[in-house]
């Protein structure tokens, strides 16, 4: 059993979203929207996972557009680049660095038993070296930054394990170096429903997009799966994916009322997705408005990006220069 290194006095919270098309839902409750809260609480690390996005964006112009259109998107929501660190993972390349030294201590079989490569593959996403060791790239973006807590969703959580056990083999080889972070995961929020009731995912194509202009996002909910069951008959909320997604955004006492109309019958699906419309777009207005807004700041955007990966950098090459001291990859004297 090792030991971590003493820990910085502040909490430092990191995650990442890869820049592979319009977010959603699942996107904002799952990461963005408690990355956004954590930047009140700690030194909160935000950054844009292009590298990752490599395994799937086959379009130089697409990673570039989806970059920039992911840093807006975040900008719009509340994410402040004066109480957090933001920038894009390619600008700080001592990540593929690290990356390469983590894989050296990787054992096959760790990787082997991730499950998220086998359901991509599932998915028909085409196999590649990428895929397969998406883990240890995530892996060296948590440890580069010594982050304690990572916000993710639910089938992300064992690549934060999996990075425990990497930080943990190198410690145990190398000595103490890294902080074994640990997962924060909402509970109440921790699967976000798709417009079929599966997980919302881009890959299901059942997403219901943050930025969605009205009359798209009114098509999109209407075409929420729901059972047959008559207006009159009593209906099951629980297993509802309309009611579920209406409680991401009502208030306790708007889901308890919901919910007895569900129970007592005379409730129309088309009643509740005109409700459901009416919280998400609500919600979402005032972002979608400043969003528009940063359309036209593009080089505003960038230099926000720039700032953050200098910042980012100078904390990177502190764990890679103790890295390359104890692996002996650094051999010159000091």
């Amino acid at each position: 059993m090792t030991t971590t290194p003493q820990e910085p006095e502040t909490l430092r919270v990191l995650s990442g979203i890869q820049p592979s098309g319009g977010l959603h839902l699942g996107n904002y409750f799952g990461m963005m929207k408690p990355m956004i809260k954590a930047q009140e609480e700690s030194l909160l690390f935000c950054f844009i996972v292009n590298y990752h996005a490599l395994t799937t964006v086959r379009s130089g112009k697409d990673l570039r557009q989806g970059t920039l259109e992911v840093a807006m998107d975040f900008l719009a929501l509340g994410l402040d680049p004066e109480k957090s660190i933001f920038w894009v993972q390619s600008d700080v390349p001592e990540v593929v660095e690290l990356s390469w030294i983590l894989s050296c201590v990787t054992s096959m079989g760790l990787l082997e038993r991730c499950t998220s490569y086998k359901d991509k593959v599932a998915r028909g996403i085409v196999p590649n070296h990428g895929l397969f060791a998406y883990p240890v790239l995530m892996a060296a973006d948590i440890l580069l930054y010594q982050a304690h807590v990572i916000p993710v969703g639910k089938d992300q959580k064992q690549h934060v394990e999996v990075t425990r056990d990497i930080a943990e083999r190198f410690n145990s080889q190398y000595g103490d170096t890294f902080v074994l972070p640990e997962p924060r995961i909402d509970p109440d929020v921790a699967l976000i429903p798709g417009l079929d009731g599966q997980k919302m995912s881009k890959s299901y194509d059942n997403t219901l997009e943050i930025f969605s202009e009205e009359n798209v996002l009114r098509k999109k909910i209407m075409r929420v799966v729901t059972d047959s069951k008559a207006v009159e008959e009593p209906k099951d909320p629980e297993n509802d994916t309309l009611f579920k997604l209406y409680s991401l955004f009502a208030s306790s006492e708007e889901i308890r009322d919901l919910g007895k109309r569900y129970r007592a019958g005379g409730l129309a699906y088309a009643t509740v997705k005109d409700m459901v419309f009416e919280k998400i777009n609500h919600h979402f207005k005032p972002y979608r408005e400043k969003r528009h807004a940063l359309n036209g700041e593009r080089a505003k955007v960038e230099r926000i990006l720039a700032d953050g990966a200098e910042k980012a950098r100078y904390i990177a090459n502190k764990t890679l220069r103790k890295v390359r001291r104890k692996t002996g990859l650094q051999y010159q004297k000091a």
